[in-house]
């Protein structure tokens, strides 16, 4: 598997670029105008067809358009039987299978487990239009429609799934999504690069179970195997140890099995001097051909501290300059995951991006209208990949901390594109960005030490030293992006990292007197350390840092603009207490939040591991470590709700019986300094209610504070955390940490 891979633009020998269909087809008719008698390859998608970079089945089939493939596309066939999987026929090479742009669970259920009623990826919005595990489903109706044919898995459902994960919604851990789709190959992450080899191979003649030297694909083995004999093993365990393991004795040894082996004779060499960098190139070339086995699936289904060790092995991993393959048994198989791919060249990023899209939907759908195309169709997406490492996200198990972004030409050209043929462009860009907004072009100052790097952020618990932060390159990209004509307005809809924002307030300065239409989103998360320090994010004082900023730099412009703070309830690592004291600043600062959101364990998060086990796999892991405060009573995760939305009434009863039971009843009452009232709205005043004993807190993580009801709370202190600074005295009489 090198680290020099082929660029992505070369074609398969034979093979010469195909001319650009106006749509890849959905139907026989749609193949015969194009004098199509099969396709090479058969996309099926959970997602309507969008022919547009920012959703996958488009940008995939596009680019396999381009290496000389007959490509087509199933977009969200009916399940129920296997006849509409053979819409288009057999494929001459394989079908590639996806979910779609999201995991089918995630976008079927909300946080608490409940079916949302439609579907942003579906024309008119309409929900259920894709199964339950949707992955699984369209691979085993593909198998059913034609035995025998070669079947890819791809997608970020695949992704998420490619090791045995918890699965939230039917609170279990489930194995790899290949022993249950019966793929021949899993793609993981943005898949290009395997994509093109895979192809290119499959076109030559090799099947796709044959294929196992591929980074960034996965598969089903036999035990045991190895891809050659120069191969070797390593247990997990080695790596990071999760406390003591013992083997299980085998009850069917003999006994002279069962004594020490004898000591081995004399084999003495004459010793060998050899330069470190020998030593260096030897132990690298070792490390490519060893393998990693975590704990099988039947083990770390059924231990806690296995699982969060897994994961923990998994991310620790997933550098592509130095993760090594890994392998995890599942019964008598094993799945083999590759190294995860090289990351795309700016040239790459370019082609891939510089392909031809129609750039609307598939006329089949009508006027219909498709959410999620309404969102995007005049947005931008600048680069791909995130170091930050939040662990209740998956950006980057699915497409890695390397920063990959394109030329500003590329950019350029497609701000054009769409102004030319865009119906609806009115002048404004709704969006340059990508997974994070201010990340264009930051990287490691230096190549061999991103490649020799394993941490799990390059921004918590602060910024590394070696991260080049300068965002000049992307104000430059603002200032030409809006100096073209015909465009009136650039706005930035992806989320900000402020923590490198306000490393540079010049790009502040340019984003808010420029780029923001009155409010800006912001994700803090949360203010308090326990919390923060489970999610991997800076200190609130970094927020408030930037809201200085934010705020002068609005002033300057005569702009009278908001900041719009998103935070999360009911995380690991969250008690009471936190959000209590959320509650507090949100008043304190006038926040008054309107949607907001608890919680959701997706598939191989750190956060979910947290979650699932208890534990945390940001440090290392034994049997003794440290315990993680999880709420999973639906009682109290309503209550961590609340308090995000302090100010509407419906929810000061539950806030008042938690309160109570907290010991605050201090809180409770009319005044500014309070933070619920002691009556519904409408109802006659009522005494504010007493704390009846001063009792220890009996609800989760809430300390019994001094004081008698109505009164002042007193003084306390709280853990500084990371960007955070001093004290600063608040509403409620309390220091507050910043």
């Amino acid at each position: 598997m090198s680290q020099s891979p082929s660029p992505i633009f070369d074609l398969p020998a034979g093979m010469k670029p195909r001319q650009p269909a106006p749509f890849l087809p959905m139907s026989r008719a749609e193949m015969n105008k194009l004098g199509w008698d099969e396709c090479d390859i058969v996309l099926v998608t959970g997602d309507a067809y969008i022919d547009h970079p920012s959703f996958g089945m488009a940008l995939i089939g596009r680019l396999l358009e381009a290496q000389g493939f007959r490509v087509g596309i199933i977009s969200q066939p009916d399940w129920q039987s296997a006849e509409p999987f053979k819409a288009l026929g057999k494929p001459r090479l394989f079908f590639g299978v996806t979910a779609g742009n999201m995991d089918s669970m995630i976008n079927r259920y909300t946080a608490d487990k409940k079916p949302r009623s439609d579907d942003a990826y579906t024309a008119g919005g309409e929900g259920g239009k894709r199964p339950d595990r949707a992955l699984t489903v369209y691979c085993q109706r593909c198998r059913e429609a034609y035995p025998g044919v070669d079947i890819m898995a791809g997608g970020i459902e695949a992704s998420l799934r490619r090791i045995a994960q918890y699965d939230y919604w039917s609170d279990k851990v489930r194995q790899s999504a290949l022993v249950y789709a019966k793929a021949d190959i899993l793609l993981f992450g943005n898949a290009e690069r395997a994509l093109v080899e895979v192809a290119q191979r499959a076109h030559a003649g090799e099947r796709l179970a044959q294929i196992r030297d591929v980074r960034g694909t996965a598969f089903m083995t036999r035990q045991g195997w190895m891809p050659a004999e120069d191969w070797s093993e390593m247990d997990s365990t080695t790596v990071d140890t999760p406390g003591r393991v013992d083997a299980h004795p085998d009850p069917y040894a003999m006994e002279s099995e069962k004594q020490s082996a004898p000591t081995p004779p004399d084999t003495a060499q004459p010793i060998k001097l050899v330069s470190k960098a020998e030593r260096l190139a030897a132990k690298q070339a070792q490390r490519q051909k060893t393998v990693v086995r975590i704990p099988a699936f039947e083990a770390v289904a059924h231990d806690p501290v296995l699982y969060a060790h897994a994961s923990r092995t998994l991310h620790l991993e997933s550098n592509p300059g130095n993760a090594r393959a890994l392998v995890q048994a599942h019964g008598e198989r094993d799945v083999w995951i590759n190294p995860p791919p090289i990351p795309l060249t700016t040239p790459e990023m370019d082609y891939v991006y510089d392909l031809f899209y129609a750039r609307n939907p598939h006329p089949s759908y009508g006027n219909a209208r498709i959410p999620a195309w309404e969102m995007i169709r005049f947005s931008i997406n600048i680069m791909r990949g995130c170091f930050g490492g939040c662990t209740f996200c998956s950006i980057t198990e699915h497409e890695g901390r390397i920063i990959q972004s394109r030329s500003e030409e590329s950019i350029l050209n497609e701000i054009v594109e769409i102004r030319d043929k865009t119906h609806g462009f009115t002048g404004h860009i709704s969006d340059l960005g990508g997974p994070t907004a201010n990340m264009y072009r930051l990287a490691c100052k230096d190549p061999k030490i991103e490649q020799s790097c394993r941490r799990l952020s390059c921004v918590y618990p602060g910024i590394c030293e070696n991260l080049n932060t300068d965002h000049a390159p992307l104000i430059q990209l603002y200032r030409k992006a809006r100096a073209i004509p015909g465009v009136k307005k650039i706005t930035i809809g992806s989320g900000l990292r402020y923590d490198l924002a306000v490393e540079n307030p010049e790009y502040i300065k340019e984003l808010v007197t420029h780029h923001v239409s009155g409010y800006l989103k912001i994700a803090p998360e949360h203010t308090e350390e326990g919390p923060l320090s489970k999610m991997m994010k800076p200190g609130i004082g970094t927020f408030e840092r930037f809201k200085a900023l934010f705020d002068k730099f609005s002033a300057q412009a005569g702009k009278k603009q908001y900041l719009i703070p998103y935070f999360i309830a009911a995380h690991p690592g969250t008690t009471n207490e936190d959000m209590l004291n959320l509650a507090l600043w949100l008043k304190e600062n006038n926040f008054k939040p309107d949607q907001v959101q608890a919680f959701t364990p997706t598939p191989m998060a750190m956060a979910t591991t947290m979650w699932h086990t208890r534990r945390n796999p940001l440090r290392k892991l034994a049997r003794s470590s440290e315990k993680v405060e999880i709420i999973r009573d639906a009682h109290q995760r309503k209550v961590h709700k609340a308090f995000l939305r302090y100010h509407d009434p419906a929810n000061w009863p539950i806030l008042r019986e938690a309160l109570l039971e907290m010991g605050r009843a201090d809180l409770i009452g009319n005044s500014p300094k309070h933070l619920i009232p002691p009556q519904q709205p409408g109802e006659r005043p009522v005494a504010p209610p007493r704390n009846p004993r001063p009792a220890a807190n009996a609800a989760a993580g809430g300390a019994r504070k001094p004081g008698a009801a109505g009164a002042a709370p007193a003084t306390r202190k709280k853990i500084v955390g990371p960007g955070q600074g001093k004290g600063k005295k608040t509403f409620a009489g309390k220091t507050r940490a910043r």
